[in-house]
């Protein structure tokens, strides 16, 4: 019986690659839409970014099986949220000066690092667990 860590890496699927890379888009569709509601009700459309963003990572961490597909889907958010915040030559930006943007920036990183770390390990397959049974 042989240890995780003894085991050399292998390349990622092309499912795989293709699940984390639709991740990816997901997360910066919901960056956008996230950063387009935000400011619409105050406290509820904060509210509802987030969530949306936590159930996304969430659901990604649920669906590929590892903690990959929540960085992936915030990788994609943190990247099209971050692109945002920049101005154009013209003045024109998405984001306000307000307390909103500011609690959506935050909020949304910590809502990204929360549930990247509380995403569930793929478990190692092979025979029992328990040695003695």
């Amino acid at each position: 019986m042989s240890s995780m860590l003894a085991r050399p890496l292998k390349a990622p699927s092309a499912p795989r690659v293709l699940a984390y890379l639709g991740l990816l888009v997901l997360g910066a569709l919901v960056g956008v839409a996230g950063a387009l509601v935000q400011p619409a009700w105050f406290p509820g459309g904060l509210l509802l970014a987030l969530v949306g963003e936590a159930g996304l990572m969430l659901g990604a961490a649920r669906a590929t099986g590892s903690r990959g597909g929540a960085v992936a889907a915030a990788a994609g958010w943190a990247i099209t949220v971050l692109l945002l915040t920049a101005s154009r030559p013209e003045g024109d930006f998405v984001f306000g000066t307000g307390a909103s943007a500011y609690l959506f920036l935050l909020g949304g990183m910590a809502m990204a690092v929360i549930c990247a770390t509380l995403a569930p390990l793929r478990q190692p397959g092979g025979d029992g667990v328990r040695l003695g049974k």
